[in-house]
């Protein structure tokens, strides 16, 4: 008849069968990655990845008057990171008495992740984007014709904690309305973003948009505006 263990080997039974549990409680240390999103003012240059839809509200009021605009987007992989779809709705208000509100033109936009897909530090992602007439040239909420939007966006890590987004692009409608005219009109749009990663889930934010919108003011004649926005921002994430 065998004899009974010894304490010895009991203990050494009890840490063989421990092991594995103590082993699977552990917690996961890897740190988490930092936030790749969108800026306010400027588009960075990460396609969305697959599986993952992402959505956008934008809202912009300005300090004087009752103007303000506001845009819903939602990006989808098409099927992976390479390819991209999104749409764009915005909603405007313009000044004025009343105030006029409405539907502004529609975007729907396709982004070719050009660079940027095996994690280097330099992403590059142009988009292509066709503009629907949907909003009202005579309330000014729309340009009045169909146009098309090429935009270019690059984003470049500068260190661990300092990210940069620049944005050059362009806007042609060949037959813009305003007023009872008609004419081809170009408007441009270039902007620049420093994101300071003050922690993994914190962003500090200083961005800068500028832009020169043509409109008719006649049969084929065009007048310019031209914007500048500056905008410090915090982005904080919750996962």
């Amino acid at each position: 008849m065998p004899g009974r263990p010894d304490r010895r080997t009991i203990a050494l039974v009890l840490l063989a069968l421990a092991t594995p549990v103590v082993a699977g409680a552990q917690r996961d240390t890897t740190p988490a990655p930092p936030i790749q999103d969108n800026s306010f003012l400027v588009e960075e240059a990460y396609n969305q990845e697959r599986g993952v839809v992402q959505h956008i509200s934008a809202f912009l009021r300005e300090r004087t008057g009752r103007a303000w605009s506001y845009s819903f987007t939602q990006e989808w992989p098409a099927p992976g990171q390479r390819h991209q779809l999104s749409y764009s709705i915005p909603i405007v208000q313009l000044d004025g008495a009343p105030a006029t509100r409405g539907v502004g033109d529609v975007a729907l936009n396709y982004r070719y992740q050009l660079r940027g897909l095996a994690g280097e530090r330099v992403a590059i992602a142009p988009r292509l984007s066709l503009l629907v007439p949907t909003g009202s040239a005579s309330k000014g909420t729309g340009a009045g014709g169909a146009g098309v939007q090429l935009n270019l966006p690059l984003s470049a890590e500068l260190s661990r904690t300092v990210v940069t987004h620049l944005n050059a692009g362009t806007t042609l409608t060949p037959r813009a309305r305003s007023g009872g005219y008609t004419a081809r009109t170009t408007s441009w749009n270039a902007g620049q973003s420093v994101i300071w990663l003050v922690t993994q889930r914190v962003n500090f934010m200083l961005e800068a948009a500028w832009s020169r919108v043509e409109s008719p003011r006649g049969d084929g004649e065009v007048s310019r505006e031209s914007q500048l926005l500056v905008s410090p921002g915090v982005r904080w994430a919750y996962d």
